[in-house]
């Protein structure tokens, strides 16, 4: 197992690209599956759950041509739906959470998938009954055999009907949408997820031939077509790498600057940073974070103190609530941070705590950070990352850390940032891979 060895105190300087989003990613490879004609995806973030989904894909079948380090080429002429039902199969999907999103594409094209309970970050409960409810009211059966921990799902006919959504689940609507696509009739999905990458599996869906409306709202209407073809699409940077490197920026007061971030498709991130005291400026698609040495947390109008807490979009991404966290640990004032989400996210914090942060863990869901300013000084710790949004917080915070900190179980920073270490050090940081 991997670890980082980071010496930290210096100060980042210079530009850096944002990798292609890792959420949308793991959608639009799951929808090539619905059609027998090739289709060619770029901006692929070179990740290990996208690398490990790309995978899965060859080895269901699918042709994969690679044409340079993030643009892709998939033909899903021949799946081999016996792979299904073997041990590597099981095991694949097992490890990676991404792989839900292949029952809708399977079921609406062949009628039937098999996918065992998926794994993924241990953060909690992320139910998947929202992905199973919509598929089944399009008219599919499920069957769960709790000794496998495995479920069978199978559909003799789709056809549209309305429903409206227990939750507006990213990935919930993408499975039932991708179902949708090749149902008979008019879907209608109410309380659907709105984010920029359910928004851009839209779009691709149209580019193959679907016909879907209400993009960008919560009520999606889908007419069904007999078949889908091909189609070229460009994955958006990955608005939570933008996020964490305006927080390591904001960190280290260092000068940075985040080229072609999609600024549009970034909703409240901006403006949640400067709720922070952190200065930052759009300059064109770019956007620029100078040099700041401190930074002061607002209040709200009424004098009460600052609340932060993720939401649905367009609300702020529960991604961010593990920078945000470890960024206002620096500013000077208080903060309260609110995970709805996931009950196991804050955990983490205690690591913070041993470094020398002010932090009030107050229960699973809410942590007080009593920002230290100036005076905040993190000692270098050895720590293990729990998830990939905690990795990337950890790192932060042994950026600026006195001394040399380790964190281990780095496997799950790689799993949403590609060759993060290469990338900071080119800007100046010293992080070193050991095993």
């Amino acid at each position: 197992m991997a670890s980082f060895k980071i010496e930290g105190g210096r100060k980042l300087k210079g530009e850096i690209v944002p990798q292609g989003a890792k959420n949308e990613a793991l959608q639009v490879l799951c929808a090539v599956l619905l059609s027998p004609h090739e289709i060619v995806i770029k901006n692929i973030p070179d990740i290990l759950d996208v690398n490990n989904l790309i995978l899965l894909l060859e080895d269901m079948g699918v042709e994969v041509k690679k044409l340079d380090q993030h643009a892709y080429s998939f033909k899903a002429e021949k799946i081999d739906l016996e792979y299904l039902e073997s041990e590597k199969f099981y095991r694949q999907s097992a490890s990676l959470r991404g792989s839900v999103m292949i029952v809708g594409p399977l079921v609406a094209r062949f009628g039937k998938a098999l996918i065992p309970k998926p794994g993924g970050d241990k953060i909690g409960r992320r139910r998947l009954d929202t992905h199973f409810l919509g598929i089944q009211k399009l008219g599919a059966e499920f069957t769960y055999d709790p000794d496998l921990k495995q479920y069978k799902i199978s559909a003799e006919e789709l056809n549209g009907c309305y429903m409206l959504l227990d939750e507006a689940s990213v990935t919930g609507t993408a499975n039932i949408v991708m179902t949708a696509v090749l149902a008979k009739g008019i879907t209608t999905i109410y309380n659907a997820a709105c984010e920029p990458y359910v928004q851009q599996l839209c779009k691709m869906l149209n580019r193959m031939g679907a016909r879907i409306t209400g993009v960008g709202s919560n009520l999606l209407t889908i007419e069904g077509v007999e078949k889908l073809g091909g189609c070229e699409h460009t994955i958006l940077p990955d608005m939570i790498e933008v996020g964490s490197f305006i927080g390591m920026a904001a960190m280290t007061g260092s000068e940075l600057r985040i080229k072609n971030v999609s600024y549009n498709d970034l909703g409240i991130i901006p403006d949640s940073f400067r709720r922070l005291g952190i200065q930052l400026e759009q300059q064109n698609d770019d956007i620029y974070i100078p040099s700041q040495d401190s930074f002061t947390i607002e209040s709200f109008i009424d004098g009460s103190i600052m609340t932060i807490a993720d939401a649905p979009w367009p609300g702020l991404t529960p991604d961010l609530l593990s920078v945000f966290l470890v960024v206002a640990a620096k500013a000077t004032g208080s903060i309260l941070i609110h995970q709805k989400m996931f009950e196991s996210r804050l955990f983490f914090v205690d690591k913070l705590i041993d470094m020398g942060a002010q932090i009030i863990l107050c229960d699973p869901h809410r942590a007080t950070v009593i920002g230290l300013g100036q005076n905040l000084h993190l000692r270098a710790s050895t720590m293990s990352s729990p998830d990939i949004r905690a990795g990337i917080a950890l790192l932060i915070a042994a950026l600026v850390a006195e001394g040399t900190s380790i964190i281990h179980n780095i496997d799950q920073i790689d799993r949403g940032y590609e060759k993060i270490d290469e990338r900071l050090n080119a800007l100046g940081a010293s992080i070193q891979r050991i095993d």
